[in-house]
Parts: structure tokens; sequence; C-alpha cells
């Protein structure tokens, strides 16, 4: 891209077709975390052979999430948003072709390795938010941001409800016809990594450095004809940077009360939903066809899968569809105030969730407000990080606050079977109120110390 020059107007193009092709991946991309969200501990405990592994596909997806957010980060600081995005999709893609092999043959050891290849494209996603503001202007960042997150909505709501369907093509290709949900995922993941290794040109990440660097007096040239000078820009070749580090971005959150406080509600918030969500499909399934339904070798029903698929794509649309409106609420409420008001939806859900636990319909509606309640606590502590630390660390920030929410995510998973197994669908449910409750608690003493003006950054 050396000597090239860059309008204003030609930025903003890029900048929209960015967030086209970036919303358009996250459409196609989303069906495969769906489908393995929804079947996933039914498929685990089926392969296994024993209720003790239902935890299992969810625990390695969001454990594979979490160890590859850093290296991812770190390849996109390096490389470009586009060979980050490509490279966490190419793992999905495979990950969903272990799936189908592990249904096929019958082999537990392969779920587990398409699972953590799914949580390698489930980083990738959520990393693209980042991407649609690398060359947004002040004004729009939240639009850009929230307009990709949203986009995740259509297809990982899609995706449960492609169960169904799935069998069908399972069939027809003559394979089992739980293994259909799965090549529905992996022709989903292959568009989506076709559209970003082909269209996200030039990278708007590099592109983004480029302009900073043009942006400078001695790198100042004089205007093309039919252009001003405030128009015109002229990029030079992207500068190679450094990998992220796990210790800097360490150093970077303890340094900041606000950066711990927001890496603690991003973390805590996905923690308490990944476990009670992992666990949903198991329950109802007991719910619906007895305890005799959870036992080893048993197929879950048609009519089961379907309420299952419904329950999820509805959880999943609390956590996506309504992100522009927690954007809007996190500018006007504020940041912290934000944090509150998610953390109090994900206490309110899993008491409905919890003490409905008979009732399907319950279950459903607890669902989704522990969705409204993870998209509130996300977005909000995720901008309340970006402003707590310093431009020269904000990138290694946010691969580390993603880690170790895949982190959190894992060990809600695998904790999760072991406590729905000895105190019910009603234990883990107050055992994720009693996370919330710190949070909140810790949230409403930062706001009470801000307004008496004794907060310490």
């Amino acid at each position: 891209m050396a000597g090239t020059l860059m309008t204003e107007s030609g930025v903003r193009q890029v900048q929209r077709r960015t967030v086209v092709l970036l919303s358009a991946a996250q459409v196609f991309g989303g069906i495969g975390t769906g489908a393995t969200v929804s079947i996933g501990s039914i498929l685990a405990v089926e392969l296994s052979g024993s209720s003790a592994w239902a935890g299992a596909v969810a625990t390695v997806m969001t454990l594979g999430a979490a160890l590859a957010a850093l290296p991812l980060a770190s390849l996109a600081d390096r490389r470009g948003r586009r060979i980050g995005q490509v490279a966490g999709l190419s793992a999905a893609l495979l990950g969903t072709l272990l799936m189908v092999l592990s249904i096929v043959w019958g082999v537990f050891f392969l779920l587990v390795l398409g699972a953590a290849g799914i949580g390698v494209g489930t980083a990738a996603s959520l990393q693209a938010r980042f991407a649609a503001v690398d060359l947004a202007d002040a004004e729009h960042r939240g639009r850009s941001l929230s307009t990709v997150v949203w986009a995740v909505t259509v297809g990982a709501v899609a995706g449960p409800n492609l169960i169904q369907p799935g069998t069908v093509v399972g069939e027809a290709l003559g394979l089992p016809p739980v293994a259909g949900p799965f090549v529905i995922s992996g022709a989903g993941l292959l568009v989506a990594t076709v559209l970003l290794f082909t269209g996200l040109r030039p990278d708007p990440l590099l592109l983004a450095r480029s302009l900073a660097a043009a942006a400078a007096p001695a790198q100042a040239v004089s205007p093309v004809p039919g252009s001003t000078q405030a128009e015109t820009l002229r990029v030079p070749a992207p500068s190679i940077r450094p990998g992220g580090s796990l210790a800097r971005g360490m150093r970077a959150i303890r340094s900041s009360r606000m950066a711990l406080l927001a890496v603690s509600a991003v973390v805590a918030a996905h923690a308490v939903m990944v476990g009670v969500m992992s666990m949903t499909p198991l329950h109802l399934q007991h719910l619906v066809e007895g305890p005799a339904a959870s036992d080893a070798g048993h197929t879950a029903s048609g009519d089961v899968l379907v309420i299952i698929g419904f329950t999820i794509s509805l959880h999943i649309a609390g956590m996506f569809a309504l992100s522009p409106v927690m954007g809007w609420l996190t500018d006007k409420a504020g940041r912290t105030e934000t944090i509150m008001i998610g953390f109090g939806l994900l206490i309110t859900a899993v008491a409905v969730a919890g003490f409905g636990q008979d009732s399907t319909v319950a279950v459903a509606v607890g669902l989704v407000l522990l969705g409204l309640g993870w998209s509130a606590s996300t977005i909000s502590g995720s901008t309340l990080l970006a402003e707590s630390v310093g431009q020269d660390s904000r990138v290694v920030v946010q691969g580390v606050s993603d880690m170790l929410m895949g982190i959190a995510g894992a060990l809600g998973g695998a904790m999760s079977g072991l406590v729905l197994s000895q105190a019910g669908y009603l234990g883990l449910n107050m055992a994720g109120a009693l996370v919330g409750v710190a949070v909140l608690a810790a949230a409403a003493v930062t706001v009470m110390a801000r307004r008496r003006g004794t907060l310490v950054p």
C-alpha cells in the first residue's frame, strides 16, 4: 500500500464494506455455534456412555475459545484482522468435520476435538467486533460495533432451529441424522471463511495504522486534483508490530480499578451464562422425557430436540438481538450503571429458571433473561475496559479479557455438570445468583464512590 492515496470518502467506503463483510460472516459462522450448543451435551452423554461427561462439549468449546483468544489477537496484531479472522474460522470448519466423524464412528475423543475447533471460531467471532471499529469515526463506533454483534443473531438463532432440517440432510447424505446439523454448520463456516479471505481487503487494522502514520505532519502531501488537502492522505506501508503479551495485558488491567471491575463483569457474566445454558438442554430432556432420558445410550426424541433448539435460539436471541439497545444504554445510562442492570437481569434470570424448573416455559423465559443480562454486562464491561487502559495496550488487553472470559466459561461449563448432579437445576441457578450478587455489589460500591467523589481510578 506504500505510495497510494486514500481520501476520507475512500476510508468511509472501506469501513462500510468492512462492516458488511464482517456482519455477513457472523451470520454464516454463527450457525455452527448454535447447533453445537444445542445438542453437544446430549452427544457427549451418548458417545461417552456416562452423564458425567455431559458438560464436556461446552467446556472444551469455551476453553478452546479462551486459549485461542490471545494468539488470535497476536496474529491479528502482526498480520491484520483478515488473517486472524480466517485462521479462527478455518479451525471452526475443521471442528465441524471432526464433529461429523465423531458421530459416524462413535468416537468421543473426536467430538471433543471438534468442540475445541469450534471454540477457536468463537474466539474469532468475538474479536470481529473490534475489527468493526478499526476505521470507524468516533461518532459511529458504537453503531458499527453493535451492527456486527447483532449480525450474530441471525446465524446463531438459526443454528439450533436447523437441527430438525439437518437430520433430513444427514439422511440424504447417508449419515446418521444427528450429523446433519453439523454439515449445515460446516457449509456456513466455509462461506464465512471465503467471504473474509477474498473480501476483507484492504485490511481494516493495517489501513488504520497506515492512516495514523500518514496523519503526522512529516507525512503530509499536496492534494490531488479534485480534492482538498484535508481530504487526502498518503498511506505508507504498514509496519509490523510485535504480538500481544499476557503479562503486559495483566499489568494494564491491574493498574486500573475500573479495568478490574470491567474484566470482573465480563468474566462473571460469561461464567454464569455458560454454566446455566450448557446444562439446560439436558435438564429439558429430563423434564420432558423423564429421568430415564439422561441414561447413557438414550437418544433424544425429535420433539425434545425441537424444544431444546427453540429454547436455545431464544436464549441466543436475548444475547445478541438487542445489542444495539445495550450499546445505547451504555452510552446514556453509564458504563457501570449498565453493568448493574446486566447483573440485575442475570440474577432475575436464574431465579426464574431455577424456581420454575418444572416448566419448559419458565426455563425458556429464564434463558431469554439470561441472554439479555449477558448482553448488557458484556457490552458495557467491554466498553468500560477499553476506556480504562492506555491506547498502547488496548489490543492486548482486549485479547486477555477474551481469554479470561473463555476460561471462566470453561470452568462454568465443567463445574455445571457436577453441580447439576449434586444440587439439581435449582442449585445450579442459585450458584449463578451468588456470583451475580457479588459483582452487582462491587459495581454498586463503585457508583457510590464516584458520586461521593472518592473513587480512585
